[in-house]
């Protein structure tokens, strides 16, 4: 039985691992300060649905005590995914951004260094570390951006180019564990990860696009579409994001010390207005209603991962094709109208 920490632990990825495990018989403790929208409705999931091997600890990864030092000595593998993670958000508030990505990422790594038994470290990355992706060339048609020469998407050899505070903050963290693998010997994994979606996901406007557009039809919420609508993401169902973690932890021996970009890849593309919209229109046989806005700033134009390496190192593609997942999140959104 493999014991296990998810910091964030009650948020929309780590609910969704902490089920993933505990049906694995694994024993898993979440750390959480419970200040993300739904992170209680997602606890009350939990404690519903799983009776054993489970344990809920509320703490800040901003603060480094005994408590924190404790849980991770009594860990096999730490999945890191505690973090502010909103662009918008970093722009307002910078500081508090660095202290939550950065600081919180220096403590869980200086407590995993300090403790005799290193856990495994999985860290939670994002795609933004590549910043606007300028340097290479796009191609406009009518309902999308693509890139002219990467028919594969944006690989791990990619210059890092952090762009906003919230790009500087998972980048700096991302560097920090990547160069704790190589200084201290410590069994860490980066995931620069793409669009997540999924169950669970309460999104909001800043983040969580996919889900927070459903939510707003459900709601019948004003939506605005900041852009042309014709940026592009590769999305990736949180079911194929949790088993890429299962596999890199089996495989250690070859994935520590690696930084892999995971997200669904060149098969699971959309744009984020005009190819979704009708989508939303046919996934809740509605008509929906949006306005326009000017382009936020660290906004990727398009960003689609090349997932080679994860395949390569062990074994891991994305299993749920992006039709099915969205059908999926439709029918949880539309079953917990209530919860938003």
């Amino acid at each position: 039985m493999r014991r296990i920490l998810i910091t964030g632990g009650a948020g929309f990825i780590g609910t969704n691992a902490t089920a993933y495990f505990l049906k694995k018989n694994n024993q898993v403790t979440i750390f959480d300060n419970f200040s993300r929208e739904g992170s209680k409705k997602n606890i009350i999931f939990l404690r519903k649905n799983f009776k054993k091997n489970f344990k809920i600890v509320k703490g800040d990864v901003r603060i480094f005590n005994k408590k924190l030092i404790n849980l991770i000595n009594a860990s096999d593998v730490v999945i890191h995914l505690a973090g502010q993670v909103a662009v918008t958000t970093s722009v307002i508030d910078p500081i508090t951004d660095f202290d939550i990505n950065v600081r919180g990422t220096i403590n869980i790594l200086e407590a995993i260094r300090l403790v005799k038994k290193k856990p495994i470290l999985i860290y939670s990355s994002t795609n933004k570390v590549y910043g606007d992706l300028s340097n290479y060339e796009i191609v406009e048609s009518e309902e999308r951006y693509r890139f002219k020469n990467l028919p594969n998407g944006v690989s791990e050899q990619t210059n890092l180019d952090f762009y906003s505070p919230y790009g500087c903050s998972k980048g700096s963290a991302d560097q920090y564990v990547h160069d704790y693998a190589r200084i201290y010997r410590l069994n860490t994994i980066v995931f620069r990860q793409s669009c997540i979606y999924g169950p669970h996901q309460f999104g909001i406007e800043d983040q969580g696009w996919l889900a927070w557009f459903m939510i707003a039809v459900v709601k019948k919420l004003p939506i605005t579409i900041y852009g042309n609508g014709k940026q592009v993401r590769d999305a990736l169902f949180v079911d194929d994001l949790i088993r890429a973690y299962d596999l890199a932890i089996k495989n250690i021996k070859k994935t520590k010390g690696q930084v892999y970009n995971i997200g669904g890849g060149s098969k699971n593309t959309i744009s984020v207005w005009k190819e979704f919209c009708p989508k939303l229109n046919e996934l809740f046989n509605t008509n929906v209603k949006f306005k326009y806005s000017k382009q936020r700033p660290g906004d990727q134009p398009i960003y689609i991962s090349d997932i080679r390496k994860a395949y390569k190192d062990f074994y891991w593609k994305p299993q749920v094709t992006l039709n099915d997942g969205l059908k999926q999140l439709a029918q949880w959104i539309s079953n917990n109208k209530e919860s938003f």
